[in-house]
């Protein structure tokens, strides 16, 4: 049987946890040979041992310009070519009007914006004609929440990247798609509720809001990334894909 994602060169960064180490899992099963990034080496050395095939993991932040540079050399290296890019590296934080600091906008906005722009524009030489690109957005992007403001605003701004790069990158057949995750029980998500104490009792109170009456998990975001970034979905572009049990549709 075909294997979704067969002979497919992918790159999927912040893929040390979460939704990244569950859909570079999946892309490796699915037949996919996967670069990882991250700027945690101890994390990245876990997520390249329990996936165990058909992975390199390249430490870096996609944030920092000299890191990038050595991810895309060590991939042109070792393969010469991509067939998908998952621009998933994320930084979440909140913070309430009156306290926003310049440190915490550049915090969020450096990874979620600034990261998901250089990591793209970096790919492009490497990019095979035909290829895809998925970003991942936020259900924060269209929900709003105290606290949340500079997060999601730097997702609403991957939307629209998504919205404009398709129509760079239409003479080359590039598809750029989108995904919005939910609340999906990670370790990220975890670390908002402010100590591990608390993290039972946030997420009981995010699946209150969610109309499935419960949290997504990694493995669920993954398998959609991996049809989005396959043959399957050859006729999606352009498109934000919500993966929130509902939440964002009401």
């Amino acid at each position: 049987m075909q294997r979704l994602l067969e002979g497919k060169i992918a790159l999927i960064t912040g893929g040390s946890s979460g939704i990244g180490l569950a859909t570079a899992e999946k892309f490796a099963n699915e037949g996919a040979y996967v670069f990882i990034t991250g700027r945690d080496a101890v994390k990245l050395q876990k997520a390249e041992q329990l996936i165990g095939h058909d992975v390199v993991a390249l430490q870096g932040d996609v944030a920092d310009m000299e890191d990038l540079e050595k991810i895309f050399t060590a991939i042109q290296a070792q393969k010469g070519k991509l067939d998908i890019v998952f621009a998933n590296a994320a930084a979440a934080e909140t913070s309430m009007l009156e306290n926003i600091t310049m440190e915490h906008y550049y915090r969020v906005f450096d990874t979620n914006v600034k990261g998901t722009i250089f990591t793209v524009q970096r790919a492009l030489p490497l990019l095979s004609d035909g290829a895809s690109i998925i970003l991942t957005a936020s259900k924060s992007a269209v929900k709003g929440r105290a606290g949340f403001s500079v997060y999601s605003a730097s997702k609403a701004a991957i939307r629209n990247l998504a919205r404009s790069w398709l129509l760079e990158l239409k003479n080359r057949h590039i598809r750029v798609n989108v995904i919005s995750p939910g609340s999906t029980a990670t370790q990220g998500l975890g670390a908002l509720s402010g100590s591990p104490e608390n993290v039972e009792s946030f997420f009981n109170i995010l699946k209150e809001r969610v109309p499935l009456g419960r949290m997504g998990q990694p493995h669920e975001i993954a398998a959609v990334v991996a049809f989005m970034a396959s043959e399957g979905a050859s006729f999606m572009n352009g498109a934000d894909i919500q993966i929130d049990g509902g939440e964002a549709q009401i």
